[in-house]
C-alpha cells in the first residue's frame, strides 16, 4: 500500500520512503513510527501504543521516543515548532496531521510474499457487486456520541455482509478512509470495489437526519442518494431503511429470504450501542491497555443491556486476546471467561457471526482446534463477507494442517480487507501454511513480511525465526530470535504450542526441533 503526502510516498510493501521519487534512507524504527502515525492519522496515538508497536513492548525511555520523532520530523523537513506533519499533543501522544492520499498497486500478484494482497478479489467478486462502506461523518457540535458515525457504518457492514450476492469490504480497511473529502475513485482503486457508500449525520433536539450517497468508483459518479430522518431513538430503524435502499439502488433481484438475512439485532439502549462500538475501536489495536479499555466498554454495554449479544461476544474477544497474547498472569482464567461470554453471545443470538467466531476461537485456548471449525464455518455461512470468520477459519485450518483450506481462506480474508490492521496475522498464517506444505523458502519470505509489520506480536517474530531455521538460514533466524528475546525473554516451546496447538506429528516435531536448536526448551 502507498501513502502519499506532500511530495512524499510511504510505500509499506517495499518498506521505502520516497521524496519526489527518490528513496530517502530511514532507520527501521523511524519507518515503523511513520507508518503507525500515517495509518492512524484519524486519531491521537499514545506513547504507550508507540512503544507497543514500534519497540514491541520493550522498556524504553521517553528520550528514545522523542529521538525517533525528531528523526522522523527531520527527514520530512519538519520541526517541533512548525509540526506540519507530526503534531505532539502533550500528555496525550502524537498525530499525523498532513493530508494523506492512499493508492493501491495497479496489479496485485498472486501467491508471492512481495505483495501481501492476493489477487483473490478478482475471482471472489467477479460475479458479485462489491462495496466499501465508509465511516459516516458527524456534524460539528452534534449531541450524538462521537462514535455514532462509525457505529452506523459498522452496522451496515455487518448487515450487508450477510447477503451472499454482495462482496462487502471489512471495517478494518474501509475505515482507513475517514477524511471529509474522500474520493470514490481512490477508494475503488485501493480496495478493488465497484461502489462506495458515504454518509453525513445531523442531529438537532431529538431528531436525527442521515444523508447517504452511493458512488460508482470507476468514474466517481453518484448513482443514488437519499435523506432519512427520524427521532434519535429510532436511529436503528434508519439503519434498516438505509440497508434496504442500498439493495434497491444496486438494482439486483434478491430473493426475499436473502434480503431477510440482512436483519440485525440491535440494543434498545443507545448508550450500550455507543459503548460497544467505542470498544471495537480499542479491541483491534492489539495491545494490553487498549484491550483493557475495550473490556471495560463491552462490560458497560452488557450492564446497560444484558441481552446485547455482540457486547457479550466483544467481552469474549478481549479475554481471548488476553489469554492468547499472555497479557495476564492467569491465561486459564482468561480462557474460561472467553468461553463463557462467547456461549452467552451465541445463546442470545445464534445467527450473529461475531458471536459464533468468538465461540469457535475459545476452543483454541484449550487446544481443541477441531471443535472450533463448525462454529467458524457457521460464521462465514451466516455472513459470506465476514473477514474475521475467514481469517479464523484459515488459522484453524492451518493449525489442523489443512494447508490448502488455510491458504484459500486467508486469501479470502485478505481480499475482504486488504488494508486491515490485523493483516500481519493473516500473512503469518500464510507462512505457517507454507511450512506445513514443506515450502520453507516461501514460509520464510511470508514470515519476514508479517514480522516487519507494525503491531506484530512476539509470536509472529518467533514464527519468522522458525521459518528461517527450517530454511537453513541461521543468520536471518538470529535476527528474529534477538527480537523475541528482547521483547519476551521468558518465551518457551510450551508458550508457542499453547498459542499454536499443532497436533503431535511430523509438523510439530519439525517446529519443536527448530525451537530447540535455538535454545527454546
Amino acid at each position: 500500500m502507498l501513502y502519499r503526502f506532500d511530495a512524499f510516498e510511504l510505500d509499506v510493501d517495499q518498506i521505502e520512503l520516497r521524496l519526489s521519487g527518490t528513496v530517502v534512507p530511514v532507520e527501521r524504527q523511524v519507518f515503523a513510527l511513520l507508518r503507525l502515525l500515517v495509518e492512524n492519522r484519524d486519531r491521537v496515538v499514545s506513547k504507550d501504543e508507540v512503544v507497543e508497536k514500534v519497540w514491541r513492548g520493550r522498556v524504553i525511555s521517553d528520550a528514545a521516543i522523542s529521538s525517533r520523532v525528531k528523526s522522523a520530523r527531520r527527514i520530512l523537513g519538519d520541526d517541533g515548532r512548525g509540526q506540519r506533519f507530526i503534531r505532539t499533543l502533550h500528555s496525550q501522544g502524537f498525530r499525523f496531521v498532513a493530508d494523506v492520499r492512499i493508492d493501491a498497486p495497479e496489479r496485485i500478484v498472486h501467491a508471492t510474499p512481495q505483495a501481501v494482497v492476493e489477487d483473490t478479489a478478482g475471482s471472489a467478486d467477479a460475479d458479485r457487486p462489491s462495496i466499501a462502506i465508509l465511516p459516516f461523518r458527524l456534524a460539528a457540535l452534534s449531541p450524538l456520541h462521537p462514535a455514532t458515525g462509525e457505529a452506523i457504518a459498522h452496522d451496515l457492514i455487518t448487515a450487508l455482509s450477510r447477503l451472499r450476492w454482495l462482496f462487502v469490504i471489512a471495517r478494518g480497511s474501509s475505515f482507513r478512509f475517514r477524511q471529509d473529502d474522500v474520493d470514490a475513485v481512490r477508494v475503488g482503486r485501493s480496495l478493488h470495489v465497484r461502489y462506495a457508500l458515504s454518509g453525513f449525520i445531523e442531529a438537532f433536539a431529538n431528531r436525527v437526519t442521515i444523508t447517504v450517497e452511493l458512488a460508482e468508483t470507476r468514474t466517481g459518479g453518484v448513482l443514488w442518494g437519499d435523506r432519512f430522518a427520524s427521532a434519535i431513538y429510532d436511529i436503528h430503524d434508519l439503519r434498516a431503511r438505509i440497508a434496504a435502499s442500498i439493495i434497491a439502488a444496486l438494482e439486483i433481484r434478491v430473493p426475499l429470504h436473502e434480503a431477510a438475512r440482512a436483519a440485525l439485532a440491535v440494543p434498545n439502549s443507545l448508550d450500550a450501542w455507543s459503548a460497544y462500538h467505542l470498544g471495537l475501536r480499542h479491541l483491534y489495536r492489539f495491545n494490553p491497555d487498549d484491550n483493557a479499555a475495550a473490556a471495560a466498554l463491552f462490560a458497560r454495554a452488557v450492564t446497560l443491556e444484558p441481552s446485547f449479544a455482540r457486547a457479550n461476544a466483544g467481552l469474549s474477544a478481549t479475554h481471548f486476546q488476553s489469554a492468547f497474547l499472555r497479557y495476564s498472569g492467569d491465561p486459564d482464567r482468561e480462557a474460561r471467561a472467553a468461553r463463557r461470554h462467547a456461549e452467552r453471545g451465541v445463546e442470545l443470538d445464534p445467527l450473529d457471526p461475531f458471536a459464533n467466531v468468538t465461540l469457535g476461537r475459545a476452543f483454541w485456548l484449550s487446544g481443541e482446534v477441531d471443535r472450533s471449525l463448525p462454529w467458524l464455518e457457521r460464521s462465514t455461512e451466516l455472513s459470506p463477507s465476514y473477514v474475521h470468520g475467514f481469517y479464523a477459519r484459515a488459522w484453524a485450518d492451518t493449525v489442523a494442517e489443512r494447508d490448502r483450506d488455510g491458504c484459500e481462506n486467508v486469501d479470502a480474508a485478505i481480499a475482504l480487507s486488504p488494508l486491515d490492521p490485523f493483516l500481519y496475522a493473516m500473512v503469518a498464517t500464510r507462512a505457517l501454511a507454507c511450512l506445513i506444505a514443506g515450502d520453507a523458502e516461501q514460509a520464510a519470505a511470508w514470515a519476514d513480511k508479517a514480522a516487519r509489520s507494525p503491531g506484530a506480536h512476539v509470536m509472529i517474530s518467533l514464527i519468522a525465526a522458525i521459518a528461517h531455521t527450517l530454511n537453513g538460514d541461521p543468520q536471518r533466524a538470529a535476527i528474529w530470535l534477538a527480537d523475541v528475546i528482547g521483547r519476551r525473554g521468558d518465551v518457551t516451546q510450551a508458550h508457542f504450542f499453547a498459542s499454536f496447538p499443532f497436533r503431535d506429528g511430523a509438523v510439530r516435531r519439525r517446529i519443536a526441533k527448530a525451537l530447540a536448536d535455538n535454545g527454546f526448551s
